[in-house]
């Protein structure tokens, strides 16, 4: 066996991983869990590192111990890696994972996790049916919990990391998070289509609003316009009368109104877009959607001129999860952190069945 990284203890991988894979990390959960941090302490614990011929298997995560976590001699590292396989070995101390953590080991951490983000290597000459240990960290990602490292250069390791095995799409959104992050304290300044700014007070909510503003309008409206815009606390931010009664549209601030109204005024018929900002909660339901179109129909507007938006950060954000199961149908969801795609909700066509082949490409 080759020579074994220098010992980094759980808690210290538990905080670095947080670092290395940031808010906007595909399957982020995966990687930066307990159940993940027990992975990684396992491989280094055992040397299981590209080019070292030493392979780990959930085996070596779930039957681990608490006691022998805590021996960071070589020996007691190299015994364990051996011992671990034999079935009839017991390891002393109170065990970290039952057996059945096997597959969330596998399946989440591993496959969905740290091997599909580029953090793991997979042994692909084994048998899918192999008991055998077919996985290992890879050496730039090992390196990144050598204790030894200081602040200054496990920032400039992560970085060279990140820029190397994240995707093109990962860093991406890596950034628009990131960038959304600064937003939380320090508020948010806004620029509308027609050039004006406002502050925004900062959180979350803003930083999506801002987003749809700059980012989705511009994307997928024509000609784009700011009607209403709205903060927590019902305070009113934008009311521009003159485009809504240009537009035939009544503005009642006393009723139940979005965080956002949107115009697209290119078309003959100007398009109203109504927006819902989800930070936790808020989507465009089925009922939230009836009431709108109750005030649009009474406007004269046709429902074809009528959209309907729920805006969220991220499709691993909590408030997507908790709310996913809400959207009304003929609506859609835009995510900050992926601004060229558009989710939609197709509700089908009165009693006719939709077919995929004339759905695609819509």
């Amino acid at each position: 066996m080759s020579d074994l990284p220098p010992y980094a203890s759980r808690e210290l991988v538990a905080q670095r991983l947080p670092l290395i894979f940031p808010e906007g990390t595909p399957n982020r959960n995966y990687c930066i869990r307990e159940l993940a941090a027990s992975t990684v302490f396992a491989a280094l614990y055992i040397g299981a590192i590209e080019a070292a011929d030493v392979y780990l298997g959930p085996v070596h995560v779930y039957r681990m111990t608490t006691e022998q976590a805590a021996k960071p001699d070589d020996a007691d590292r190299q015994a364990y890696a051996a011992d671990i396989l034999k079935k009839t070995v017991h390891i002393p101390g109170a065990r970290w994972y039952a057996d059945n953590t096997r597959e969330p080991i596998r399946d989440e951490t591993l496959r969905d996790g740290l091997v599909a983000i580029g953090a793991v290597l997979r042994r692909e000459d084994l048998p899918t049916t192999s008991g055998r240990p077919r996985y290992a960290l890879k050496a730039d990602f090992a390196a990144l919990f050598d204790p030894d490292l200081d602040e200054g250069a496990l920032a400039q390791a992560i970085s060279a990391f990140q820029a190397k095995h994240l995707s093109k799409s990962a860093l991406a959104r890596v950034n628009i998070m990131l960038a959304g992050a600064a937003g939380k304290t320090s508020g948010v300044l806004v620029t509308f289509p027609n050039g004006e700014t406002r502050q925004l007070a900062p959180g979350p909510s803003s930083i999506i609003s801002r987003a749809v503003i700059e980012v989705f309008a511009e994307a997928f409206l024509e000609k784009p316009a700011v009607i209403w815009l709205s903060e927590s606390g019902n305070k009113v931010v934008v009311r521009d009368d003159a485009i809504a009664n240009a537009i035939g549209l009544k503005i009642d601030a006393s009723a139940n109104l979005p965080d956002l109204i949107l115009a697209d005024l290119g078309p003959a018929d100007p398009l109203i877009v109504f927006v819902e900002v989800v930070a936790s909660d808020g989507a465009i339901t089925p009922r939230r959607q009836a009431a709108i179109f109750a005030l649009t129909d009474a406007a004269g507007f046709k429902q074809s001129q009528v959209a309907f938006v729920t805006a969220y950060q991220d499709r691993q954000a909590a408030g997507f999860k908790k709310t996913v199961a809400q959207l009304a149908w003929g609506s859609f969801a835009w995510f900050v952190s992926e601004p060229e795609g558009l989710l939609a909700m197709h509700g089908g066509v009165g009693n006719r069945r939709a077919r995929l082949s004339g759905l695609f490409g819509e």
